[in-house]
């Protein structure tokens, strides 16, 4: 049984969605604020969070930042927010889909049975991973050693272990199948399509920038990840 915990300060919609998420088999908690709901989060341990932004206490971008310091569990937004900055902001804060209200409830399972199928995948890989020792390649200079193992969806910088999400691992994938190549934001929204419900220009350049803290030895001058002005990026290895 998967467990949910809601983040809802509206209790109708809240109640709503406990009652129907409980008939449907899954185990749920709910709080009306943000501070609860971070702590309640860290008790139940849950397979994924549906949260709305606009919380008493705090904005949902807040409390994706909080949460996101401690957890990697799937968290979807269920917002009467449409504007395309407010899903950027909370994809930029940790927020892993945006639907907004009103929305079909079939549309929000099918949303949520992805994100966890995903998020559980990737912890079986990272486990697998974990088990078995890499072998660290020695640096040459500054400069650091890039390593993408696509069996078990793991990025290694000299030798070691970096966490991604399941969109960065996907442009990380692409980028080292074609190394040089220059991808337009465009083919790389096109591969990120089915992964993303919602992906944009700016939510690619927020995954590039995410990427190169975790590859970079300085992500301001950054020496693998480059961009390719007025068309896009390329790995250079």
């Amino acid at each position: 049984m998967s467990r949910v915990m809601i983040v809802e300060d509206d209790p109708m919609i809240g109640e709503m969605l406990a009652m129907y998420l409980s008939e449907e088999g899954y185990e749920v908690k709910r709080s009306e604020n943000g501070t609860d709901g971070l702590r309640m989060t860290a008790q139940f341990a849950p397979d994924i969070v549906l949260l709305d932004l606009v919380l008493p206490d705090m904005y949902g971008t807040e409390f994706c930042t909080k949460l996101r310091e401690t957890s990697l569990v799937p968290i979807l937004v269920v917002s009467m927010k449409t504007e395309v900055s407010e899903r950027v902001n909370a994809l930029s804060a940790g927020a892993d889909d945006f639907l907004s209200k009103p929305f079909s409830m079939r549309e929000l399972t099918a949303r949520m049975a992805a994100l966890i199928r995903r998020s559980q995948f990737h912890l079986h890989q990272v486990a697998a991973t974990r088990a078995v020792e890499p072998v660290e390649p020695p640096p040459v200079g500054p400069q650091r050693q890039v390593q993408l193992d696509q069996e078990r969806r793991s990025l290694y910088v000299n030798g070691h272990y970096v966490e991604t999400t399941f969109s960065e691992f996907e442009i990380m994938k692409l980028f080292t199948l074609f190394p040089g190549k220059v991808f337009s934001r465009e083919e790389l929204i096109n591969a990120l399509r089915g992964f993303e419900s919602f992906v944009t220009e700016r939510s690619i350049d927020v995954h590039i920038a995410n990427l190169r803290k975790k590859v970079e030895l300085d992500p301001k001058e950054p020496q693998y990840i480059k961009t390719v002005w007025g068309v896009g990026y390329k790995f250079q290895p």
